[in-house]
């Protein structure tokens, strides 16, 4: 069934009644246990076992028991399916082998730009998206916290990995005010932190290859914009002892494996460590896991900043710890003298000693000698052999836990950003799983309270919290049974007597602590506690504890040891005299910050341990926590085996079950009035409805006022989609200062106001168009005006250049004609040539041949002469007369001419297409006169052709005479 049926399926009891006022009259649970009466419903309920893998949410399951929880569990994980909502709660079974495709970058994308991820299959990507959209959408509280409990082995460690690589995808690739650079180099360093992390702080286990022998809480810091920009890290407890003390068939952290699989021959040279060569504190080296590689620890080192320098000291450093195992003491001959050096641990003296950068002989000194204070003198005594390889393996210790711890602060500095460019953040908390070993000690004894404690932090925030709330809102309600482990903790840190109290108590006593006096203190003062018990046929001092998820025997013996943890002080000052930088800084810093740290300290463990674990707690309660439950299908992890009988006893362990009837009977959301009304007060304002033009006034502190206006907008809401109540179930109901909700109803009232804003964004988009097409018009015609001013007055001043042009032009035009007017008249002849002489003076022969009669003619006429030229245009008839004075100048102008002789009559020849036309200065009709003088003008002479044996004209000026 999908989320969507589910809504028709709930929705359609609410279609006979009205209102919102009593939505909630009675919310009925079904008993959690398995009883008699329910026998007939598991058995229908079983009965078509093919189709179980199809609830992808346990509160759809009906009755819900651990049976039919368990039957649906498996038939999901038959079909390879490893997510199952129940509830609050995600449940992650590990299937034990890769899974192609489940965590690619294409499946992330698909869950973060769903509108609805939670009617997508159950993943863990759905945990981390609704996360993310709390912080996105600010709700309260603000900052997020993811915690990933379980079982060893069940696949925090896989979890937690997946979840820093989704939001390190989400929360970076989409950044626009970083360059893309910074944004890579960020994710880079987030997600390298793993690697590094899990290489020194796991191990290979009975229960699990890669358990967490440390817990870790990451916050992943995100900036306004909700883009990832840093990260930080929290360690808890890190199991130091295993590094010179491992379980049977367990083995050391990864990191010492690492380095003698993947390290060079040169590398190895330098460590001391040849090949063949076997160390005490490296058991199972032949075991390959999947967490050996040493290639992508230093290529995460080098990520981060971690120089080949500061590499190469913490390798040497770790080289010296494998050194210092094979290194064993002999009783001596002579007793108050210092144990010897087996003969095979000289070299492996000297080799820890060079790696350590520390002088052999002192560190020698160091391991057998004790030096006691006696006022102001100093007193040697000798240790014995077991105190010597205590001494050994408690100079391992502190090494590598200071090793440790420098490495988060490293990480830290590397991968946190500046607190005024982050606002929120959302935090991951993987912490080791519940832990029963056939031998359990102080370890165990923390880790068991750390899950105590997350496991309270559930039952109080979730299953006792919310029952309690509904009853204090007015709901009625049957309460659901859980187991509260409240009296489990106080047994562990209660006050005033406690086993962490006890146990402090005889710690800090100055003397040899005694098993059997730690025992007796607890049976006395602790008998009345019905979570502590004690085998009285046991020959070994212990106490037994009833945890939530079951019993666990815990030794007596070396646990007031282990939380005093003595470090001698003559240690600490040959470490801090250490050639190594690295070495030398980390103890000189650690003496810098706690200078009451050399000798007894008055801070043991288990109070370190809580004080971090309370802070913790601290910030878990002030964020919005989510669940994620893993479960471990079987103990031998085998890829897709499940058995029955490991996966109930953790359903019950973890509450599993009661969290899956409250949550299907009850209301997982709830929001105050105020903040109500301010996220979807809107919809009334917005709705179309006959309430739409309702105005929402929100005033703090007025649950009297907001709850009918609360009422009001749940019923516009509930009569838009048509739904109505009934006295038996609904969607909502309104408490005294909180609307309690469910899934679906909070899905509806976000889709309305997600449609609300989208039309509010669209009329906002729509101004902003008008007003942006408006300012752009307007735009458009002072720059159409602009233009038109600016050509008008381009043309202006183009026009007023050619009028001062033309009128220049004309003016010079006027002077140049007047000027050739003036020589035309300058060409004239004299007066006494233009005054027509008398005919009788004039001898008629001459008169006769001077006088020359043109034919009519249609076309302008050239006459050809030498030295001089005449030029007729269009002279249909006219008579010329010649008037010369002078024999030579009439002989020149008869010559000239060519005149044909023709008794007296002569015709001129036409040239004008073989000669062209010299010149036209008139077109004369009638008589003309033909004054003969040199023209003073420029273009006087040319040459019409140049194959013309013609060398100039002059031209003639004509005068009319008839």
């Amino acid at each position: 069934m999908s989320a969507a049926d589910h809504r028709r399926d709930v929705g359609a009891t609410y279609r006979n009644g009205g209102g919102v006022k009593g939505l909630v009259q009675k919310v009925q649970s079904p008993q959690p246990s398995l009883d008699d009466s329910l026998e007939g419903e598991v058995r229908a309920f079983l009965t078509d076992e093919d189709q179980l893998h199809t609830y992808d949410d346990l509160t759809k399951v009906n009755p819900v028991t651990p049976t039919t929880v368990l039957k649906c569990l498996q038939a999901r994980y038959r079909v390879k399916v490893f997510y199952t909502h129940a509830g609050c709660t995600l449940v992650a079974l590990n299937p034990f082998q890769p899974v192609p495709d489940l965590y690619c970058l294409d499946v992330m994308r698909e869950y973060h730009c769903a509108p609805q991820p939670q009617e997508f299959k159950p993943h863990i990507f759905i945990v981390a998206e609704e996360a993310y959209r709390n912080v996105q959408g600010q709700v309260e509280p603000v900052n997020q916290s993811l915690v990933v409990s379980g079982e060893s082995g069940a696949g925090k460690t896989w979890t937690s990995r997946c979840l820093m690589k989704y939001y390190a995808t989400v929360a970076a690739s989409s950044s626009v005010v970083k360059s893309q650079d910074t944004v890579e180099r960020i994710e880079r360093r987030v997600l390298d932190s793993n690697p590094i992390m899990e290489a020194f702080g796991n191990a290979c286990t009975l229960r699990n290859n890669n358990s967490s022998r440390f817990g870790k809480y990451i916050q992943l810091q995100l900036d306004r914009c909700q883009l990832l920009v840093g990260a930080s890290v929290q360690t808890y407890l890190l199991e130091k002892t295993r590094v010179a003390c491992q379980p049977d068939n367990e083995r050391n952290f990864h990191i010492f494996y690492q380095m003698m699989e993947g390290g060079t021959d040169e590398q190895r040279k330098e460590w001391k460590t040849p090949h063949g060569e076997s160390f005490a504190w490296l058991p199972n080296s032949e075991k390959i896991v999947e967490g050996d590689c040493f290639q992508e620890t230093v290529e995460a080192m080098v990520h981060l900043g971690l120089n080949a320098a500061r590499q190469r000291e913490i390798f040497r450093i770790l080289a010296g710890i494998l050194q210092l195992g094979n290194v064993n003491f002999s009783s001596p001959m002579v007793e108050l003298q210092p144990c010897n050096l087996e003969e095979q641990s000289k070299d492996y003296l000297q080799r820890a000693a060079e790696l350590l950068c520390v002088p052999a002989e002192e560190l020698q000194t160091c391991l057998s000698v004790r030096t006691l204070k006696a006022g102001k003198q100093s007193v040697h005594k000798p240790c014995a052999q077991a105190e010597c390889s205590m001494r050994r393996d408690c100079l391992a210790k502190v090494i590598y836990a200071q090793l440790f711890e420098w490495l988060v602060t490293f990480i830290n500095n590397s991968i946190c950003a500046d607190k005024s460019t982050w606002c929120n953040f959302i935090g991951v908390l993987d912490v080791y799983g519940f832990e029963c070993f056939h031998v359990n000690n102080l370890e165990q004894l923390c880790i068991n309270y750390a899950n105590e404690k997350l496991q309270q932090h559930f039952v109080a925030h979730y299953l006792r919290a919310q029952q309690e709330e509904y009853v204090s809102e007015g709901l009625q309600w049957s309460f659901v049974k859980y187991q509260d482990n409240q009296s489990c903790l106080d047994l562990i840190e209660g006050s005033p007597i406690s086993v962490f109290s006890l146990l402090n108590e005889e710690s800090r006593l100055n003397r040899a602590s005694d098993p059997g006096t730690l025992k007796m203190r607890l049976e006395k003062e602790l008998c009345d506690n019905a979570n502590i018990s004690w085998d009285k046929f046991s020959q070994e001092p212990h106490f037994t504890v009833t945890h939530y998820a079951g019993k666990v025997h815990y030794q007596i013996q070396g646990m007031v040891e282990k939380n005093k943890d003595p470090v001698p002080p003559e240690l600490v000052d040959l470490l801090q005299k250490s050639d190594n930088p690295l070495l030398h800084q980390i103890f000189t810093d650690q003496e810098a910050e706690n200078p009451t740290s050399k000798g007894l300290s008055k801070v043991t463990v288990v109070s370190k341990f809580k004080n971090s674990l309370e802070s913790l707690m601290r910030i878990l309660h002030t964020t919005t926590p989510h669940y994620t439950r893993c479960i471990k299908p079987n103990p031998e992890c085998k890829p897709l085996t499940f058995k029955r009988e490991e996966v109930i006893m953790q359903l019950e362990a973890c509450g599993i079950v009661e969290t899956i009837h409250i949550s299907a009977a009850g209301f997982p959301i709830r929001i105050p009035f105020c903040g109500f009304m301010k996220r979807y007060g809107l919809i009334a304002k917005y709705s179309n409805s006959e309430s739409g033009s309702h105005r929402v006034y929100v005033k703090p502190d007025s649950n009297t006022f907001l709850r009918p206006e609360v009422e009001t907008l749940l019923g516009v809401v509930l009569k838009q989609h048509n739904l109505q109540s009934e006295s038996d179930s609904s969607w909502v109901h309104c408490g005294r200062t909180k609307v309690f909700l469910t899934q679906s109803m909070l899905d509806l009232l976000e889709d309305q106001r997600k449609k609300i804003l989208c039309r509010c964004a669209f009329s906002i988009q729509c101004c902003w168009l008008r007003y942006q097409r408006r300012r752009l018009h307007a735009r458009q015609q002072s720059a159409t005006l602009i233009q038109a001013v600016v050509r008008s007055w381009l043309v202006r001043r183009r026009v007023h250049t050619w009028n001062r042009a033309a009128a220049l032009i004309q003016n010079t035009w006027r002077k140049w004609t007047s000027l050739l007017k003036s020589l035309a008249e300058a060409e004239l002849d004299d007066a006494k040539d233009l005054v027509e002489e008398e005919e009788s003076v004039l001898d008629p022969v001459i008169r006769e041949s001077g006088s020359v009669q043109l034919s009519s003619l249609q076309e302008p006429v050239s006459v050809r002469g030498w030295p001089m030229g005449l030029a007729l245009a269009w002279a249909p008839s006219i008579t010329m007369s010649l008037t010369a004075t002078g024999f030579q100048k009439l002989v020149s102008v008869m010559a000239s001419l060519d005149l044909p002789s023709s008794r007296g009559e002569y015709k001129v020849e036409t040239n004008q297409y073989t000669q062209g036309l010299a010149s036209i200065r008139a077109q004369p009709k009638g008589s003309i006169k033909l004054h003969y003088q040199r023209s003073p003008l420029l273009y006087s002479d040319r040459q019409p052709e140049k194959k013309s044996d013609v060398t100039g004209f002059n031209e003639i000026l004509l005068e009319k005479t008839l």
